[in-house]
């Protein structure tokens, strides 16, 4: 009857836990989608065509497009015809923002992509696998009267994938091709107010240069930028959501170091994850909106690839110390062909993305993906790192089948068992099936929701409450799997009992060589984890 009623309040107990979680993944939702903004934000930006006569033009000013000091402008190409002005005169000129608006640093990043407005004519014709050679220059300022200081300035090269609907006539002359959008500009940063961006078009008949590329008619930009409204948001939950992690960390360890025993290979991968996660909480960000650090994408994408790392590391290392066989695991080491793919594939992606963003940390329009060579080894590490998820997973859900057969025939024969190992196995497969359920839930949702994002217009309107999609999804993903981590070291934590010895070898009748079997995981002779005592498996008959 104790018994019993104890069970029914250790249930209670993980019902209320499993509700405060609940409460806060939907406050998650809530807050992205009914608080924050937008993520983020598109601008179009037409350039304008100036005028540069002079010569050095690399050493020349920079040419504005609009204010007290701008350009000499052209309307079209024809009237640079008629007035006889080089295509090696003309700078396509771009300000960013667009009049009587300023940059913050809360935009956090700009992304540029190029779209030509490329005109077909019989004489100038586009050809085949043609290439445009951009001359681009960035500057910045953050006084409308100060003079621009460059960022950078370089010699870019796009390959231009166009299609034209008509027949190639003289009827169809003037009508525009079809041309994918082109990279152009990343940088991790929006530390000043102003910047512009001049862009020339060097053309070298001898050398080839820019030499059948069409009749370029226009160069629009489309700038990214992240919400201002939408990064205070995001800051704010990571502001709240480190020390939530940090101390249920620390309070996780230190049930470990109170045990008489060394802390088991599980044990320290759960604490591993839960550094990883504190890793990308910690709000390192505000420090840009004072300081003008380009390197933050890199180190963002760094810190996210550290916790997938640990996270995916974790999964197989739970699934093998719950096989309930009598092989030894509690060692990395025995765990090198599932691991082993994990560290291949991150490697290549931390190779990619510092052939990439760690290159725009210098050069903001570099883009691996305009050169032959660099498209190719892009794709090469892509696909050796999805080789090793591929690997990864057949792994995983080859050992995930192992684990519930084991389960399988340890059921059937528990009633034989003495109590003590009884109790020891039922809390094993308890354990595994609770946290496979809530690893599928949060898997499922982050798939659902992701799609759910892709497809739909960005925000719902039901009457006069608009939520945002995308915004809830950012926000609700990750405080679902800081929920996650803090619920793994919540409920896999040791037990702050200390069992004496009569209770836990004595009055159990457990021998010597079941005692040892029980040193192996969690569940030890020092005190069931929490969740193995809300489950109700420590009641006593």
């Amino acid at each position: 009857m104790a018994g019993a009623i104890i069970e029914n309040m250790s249930t209670r107990k993980l019902c209320i836990v499993g509700g405060i979680l609940l409460v806060f993944q939907v406050i998650a939702f809530l807050v992205g989608g009914l608080i924050a903004p937008s993520p983020t934000t598109a601008v179009p930006y037409m350039s304008v065509k100036c005028i540069d006569v002079r010569k050095n033009h690399h050493k020349a000013k920079w040419l504005m497009p609009w204010g007290p000091n701008h350009c000499k402008k052209l309307k079209d190409f024809d009237e640079a015809v008629s007035r006889q002005i080089e295509a090696n005169d003309i700078v396509f000129a771009v300000h960013i923002p667009l009049p009587s608006k300023e940059m913050s640093p809360w935009f956090q990043f700009m992304l540029f992509i190029m779209q030509l407005d490329i005109a077909f004519k019989m004489d100038n014709d586009l050809k085949e696998n043609a290439e445009i050679t951009l001359d681009v220059s960035l500057a910045y300022r953050d006084n409308m009267f100060d003079d621009w200081e460059e960022i950078a300035h370089a010699i870019e090269i796009r390959k231009l994938k166009c299609t034209f609907g008509s027949p190639k006539t003289v009827e169809s002359e003037g009508r525009h091709y079809d041309c994918d959008f082109l990279p152009f500009m990343e940088i991790g940063s929006v530390a000043h107010k102003y910047y512009l961006i001049n862009i020339r078009l060097p053309v070298n008949d001898r050398k080839g240069i820019n030499v059948g590329i069409g009749e370029i008619k226009d160069i629009r930009l489309v700038g990214i930028h992240q919400n201002g409204g939408f990064t205070k948001v995001w800051f704010a939950m990571k502001t709240f959501l480190t020390p939530s992690i940090l101390i249920i960390m620390v309070w996780y360890w230190r049930r470990i170091t109170l045990m008489t025993r060394a802390p088991v290979l599980l044990e320290k991968v759960i604490f591993a994850l839960g550094i990883s996660m504190t890793f990308i909480n910690i709000p390192v960000e505000w420090f840009s909106i004072g300081f003008d650090w380009t390197w933050m994408l890199l180190f963002g994408d760094i810190r996210q690839g550290i916790f997938y790392a640990m996270l995916l590391s974790f999964w197989i290392i739970f699934c093998g110390e719950h096989m309930m066989d009598q092989n030894e695991r509690n060692r990395l080491s025995g765990y090198w062909k599932q691991v082993g793919p994990i560290a291949v594939g991150s490697f290549c992606l931390f190779i990619f993305d510092m052939c990439e963003r760690g290159v725009q940390l210098k050069n903001p329009f570099y883009s691996i993906w305009t050169t032959e060579v660099g498209t190719e080894l892009a794709m090469a590490f892509i696909i050796v790192a999805g080789i090793c998820l591929c690997l990864y997973f057949l792994f995983l859900c080859f050992m995930v089948f192992q684990v519930f057969r084991n389960i399988s025939g340890k059921q059937s024969s528990l009633p034989a068992m003495s109590k003590a190992r009884r109790l020891h196995y039922e809390g094993l497969i308890f354990r595994f099936k609770f946290l496979m359920l809530i690893t599928l839930a949060c898997a499922a949702m982050t798939v659902i929701f992701f799609i759910v994002s892709q497809v739909t217009e960005g925000h719902w309107k039901w009457g006069d409450i608009t939520i945002q999609v995308n915004s809830a999804f950012f926000t609700g993903i990750y405080g679902m799997w800081n929920l996650y981590v803090f619920a793994l070291m919540f409920l896999y934590a040791p037990s702050h009992k200390n069992y004496g010895e009569d209770q836990s070898n004595g009055d159990l009748g457990v021998n010597s060589g079941e005692e040892l079997q029980l040193t192996t995981t969690i569940t030890h002779v020092d005190g069931p984890t929490e969740v193995y005592k809300l489950a109700g498996k420590e009641a006593q008959e």
